[in-house]
């Protein structure tokens, strides 16, 4: 069977199954992929076929998302601290030495963990509405920020964001018009299929709780920045109304040799730039050392 191929294949880690699709040689240099709310590795499954001929790609699914594991919060302490423990152990038992990283959404404070605690590990950080920046937070978080600090009081409006009407605005808000008819609908079909799972609400308002304290680890992941100089390749939706373009340009302070492209896209930005993210990828990754 061909390298080319995408394999659907299950780990387990610490008790619990961790979904993943790979595909390309081993060999080759590693890309680990990791998505954000409310995907799975569903949203790099052409990213993973356009560049499986040159590289070597990873992408799991989260705990509580796809095809992974869903342990009710009576058994798993849903934070992004113990989402990256899953996928740290993950790394291990495939045996990933070096890699770079893809960060998409939650995928960035899970991925900037590991690469802040393992610099020498992580060859290049790949960022896609990926935050570090206070500057990236738009008025979307509001109601997010307040549910932080009053869950009760902010619940019934937080849950809005798990209709499929929310979850379709995800994919379709901020593109161009001749552009909506390169997403599929089974993509937030999918997404919504998750979403939906009895239990699976009490899992995204618990993350939703535990996200402001990523923001107490972006001090940690600047001066990883700075510090290690890790080549960045930013490739960001300008008209994302859930990270928007200041947080990507933030990434500027700490990493002004990186490679910066807005794209005219919205928080999906894979859907409807997927040839023009996958060439600055290949381009990018080649000039690696």
């Amino acid at each position: 069977m061909s390298h080319l191929t995408t394999r659907y294949r299950t780990a387990v880690v610490d008790g619990l199954e961790v979904f993943y699709r790979e595909a390309g040689d081993p060999a080759n240099p590693t890309l680990l992929l990791l998505h954000g709310f409310p995907s799975s590795s569903h949203m790099f499954r052409n990213l993973i076929t356009a560049l499986a001929d040159r590289h070597h790609l990873v992408a799991p699914d989260h705990i509580g998302f796809g095809q992974s594991a869903m342990p009710p919060v009576s058994e798993f302490a849903y934070s992004f601290d113990n989402l990256t423990r899953i996928t740290e152990g993950l790394v291990e038992q495939l045996g990933l030495e070096r890699f770079a990283l893809y960060i998409h959404d939650y995928g960035a404070p899970i991925g900037l963990r590991i690469a802040s605690r393992n610099p020498e590990r992580v060859t290049a950080l790949v960022t896609q509405s990926g935050n570090a920046y206070v500057e990236g937070f738009t008025p979307f978080w509001d109601v997010l920020f307040a549910h932080a600090k009053d869950r009760a009081a902010n619940e019934a409006e937080v849950r809005k964001l798990f209709t499929l009407e929310a979850t379709k605005w995800q994919y379709t808000h901020g593109v161009p018009a001749d552009r909506l008819e390169l997403i599929a609908p089974e993509a937030w079909l999918l997404d919504q299929a998750g979403l939906d799972r009895p239990g699976n609400d009490a899992v995204q308002l618990q993350l939703f709780w535990d996200y402001q304290f990523n923001l107490d680890g972006y001090p940690a992941f600047q001066e990883y920045f700075r510090t290690h100089r890790p080549p960045l390749l930013v490739t960001w939706g300008r008209n994302d109304e859930i990270f928007g373009a200041a947080g990507a340009e933030a990434y500027r302070r700490d990493l002004p040799d990186g490679e910066f492209h807005l794209l005219d896209a919205g928080h999906f930005a894979l859907e409807t730039h997927l040839e023009e993210i996958s060439q600055y990828i290949r381009a990018f990754m080649e000039r690696l050392p």
